[in-house]
């Protein structure tokens, strides 16, 4: 396809030379005479002209097929050199803004007069990609330092949260692919061992080995390292690590050698993605198939918490993946055990407003709680749902809503976060507190009282920005 490009700066003919060829048949116009006898020398097709004449492009031999770029630096003969193509027959024009601070008032007063104009402005379209660029370039750095401190070390621990998800699985394979350790020299680790069920499945599948640790132990350690954590979660059980990598907000109290918290990832596999990407890493099948269901399951397959950069990491792992692999992990989610805790929820349960709330009581894993949570966010009319039950003497509490109003770990937060463990993101959170300083902020609550209790701290919380609704008895 041919191409004339009406310019004046020469770097931007020599930029657009570069990438058009060789797709496009490229000649410039240039107003400047000297400017064309150096682009001439450099063995670039161009012509000096007034571009603010019609006879121009007709001995240029535009035709409605021509493709016409246009540079826009500001200069107030734009609109002539429009008017001379369009006299002269040309249809197909894209005006490119050069140094415009205003682009898009630009572009509708172009537009105006010239409707049939495309107008493109510089940054727009090489910002992202340079942004993208720079990015991956402090990914690599970061990586790099942090290889550096752990090379020396006998035995690395990289260390979960309780009850391991995918995420935090998957993680945990990924940094130790990053810092090029086996089994043997980075043990991957949690405080509590993995019982649920599809994590379970996850582990077998993919022979994956959690060893399970007491707070002690730690200190065995030459390097520690936690993913899909931070140390607030353990309580002052664990007083020192040197690598921490997060997508949950950045709790305070706590110093590390190397950081890397993204709270506006949805996952931290979509972290561990970029790093191993920035240092060329080979990612194995088992690893991104890891990494794969780990992010389509903490973004809900991207219905929850997830932007452009989860599904660029989805988008490269999945052709290194074993997608069967994947759809034996994920397997059949709903079990006996499972459906009675979400009969027990509508039994105790109630819906306020679209906001759903439950105890259910003692429980024998944490992991019903969110299921529970999860479940009751699909139905109709609900926008919240926040979940309680006590699991080791402590009272655990998951929140889920849409995304769209207040903030989830605003709420737990605000409510818990001085007497427990409580954090999360806009859509989804979770408290964790001793039943005995639940008790001593809110008093001796018995079981049938504790779902209007946080009921009422809920509709509390979004009554400070929302008007009340209805009320509807689950």
């Amino acid at each position: 396809m041919r191409c004339l490009a009406v310019c004046q700066t020469e770097l931007v003919i020599r930029m657009l030379h570069e990438i058009l060829l060789p797709s496009f048949e490229v000649e410039f116009l240039v107003e400047s005479k000297p400017v064309a006898r150096r682009l001439h020398e450099a063995r670039l097709n161009v012509t000096a002209a007034d571009p603010r004449r019609t006879d121009t492009y007709l001995r240029a031999d535009l035709t409605p097929g021509t493709c016409v770029v246009v540079e826009d630096n500001g200069r107030r003969s734009l609109k002539k050199i429009l008017e001379a193509i369009r006299d002269a027959g040309g249809t197909l024009v894209y005006v490119l803004g050069v140094g415009i601070s205003h682009a898009r008032e630009r572009e509708h007063a172009l537009k105006a007069q010239f409707p049939e104009l495309n107008y493109l402005a510089l940054s727009e379209l090489f910002g992202g990609p340079l942004l993208t660029e720079f990015s991956r370039s402090l990914t690599r750095l970061r990586v790099q330092q942090y290889q550096r401190f752990f090379t020396d070390a006998e035995r690395v621990l990289i260390l979960l949260h309780n009850e391991p998800d995918p995420d935090a699985l998957a993680s945990g394979l990924a940094l130790r692919n990053a810092l090029r350790r086996t089994r043997q020299t980075a043990v991957i680790a949690a405080l509590e061992g993995v019982t649920r069920p599809e994590n379970v499945r996850m582990v077998n599948l993919l022979d994956l080995h959690v060893e399970q640790i007491t707070p002690a132990q730690v200190a065995e350690y030459d390097r520690v390292a936690m993913v899909d954590v931070q140390p607030h979660y353990f309580g002052g059980a664990i007083d020192r690590v040197d690598l921490v990598i997060d997508h949950h907000p950045e709790q305070p109290g706590y110093t590390a050698v190397f950081k890397d918290i993204r709270p506006d990832y949805g996952s931290t596999s979509t972290i561990m993605t970029e790093h191993l990407r920035a240092v060329d890493a080979n990612i194995s099948e088992r690893t991104a198939t890891a990494m794969l269901y780990a992010i389509k399951s903490d973004t809900l397959f991207f219905n929850r918490q997830a932007n452009r950069v989860d599904i660029e990491a989805f988008s490269y792992l999945y052709p290194l993946a074993d997608a069967a692999l994947i759809r034996k992990m994920e397997g059949a989610e709903i079990t006996m055990e499972r459906l009675e805790y979400v009969l027990r929820a509508k039994q105790h349960g109630r819906l306020v407003e679209q906001v759903f709330c439950a105890f259910l009581g003692a429980l024998p894993r944490e992991d019903f709680i969110p299921y529970v949570a999860d479940f009751y966010l699909q139905l109709e009319n609900v926008k919240w749902t926040i979940v309680a039950g006590v699991v080791h003497d402590s009272l655990v509490i998951s929140v889920r809503n849409l995304g769209y109003s207040r903030n989830a770990g605003e709420f737990v937060r605000k409510y818990f976060a001085d007497i427990g463990s409580a954090g999360g993101h806009r859509a989804m959170a979770k408290a964790v507190v001793p039943l005995r300083a639940f008790r001593d902020k809110f008093g001796n609550i018995q079981a049938d009282g504790l779902t209007e209790r946080i009921l009422t701290m809920a509709l509390d919380f979004l009554h400070e920005h929302q008007p009340a609704g209805r009320l509807v008895r689950a």
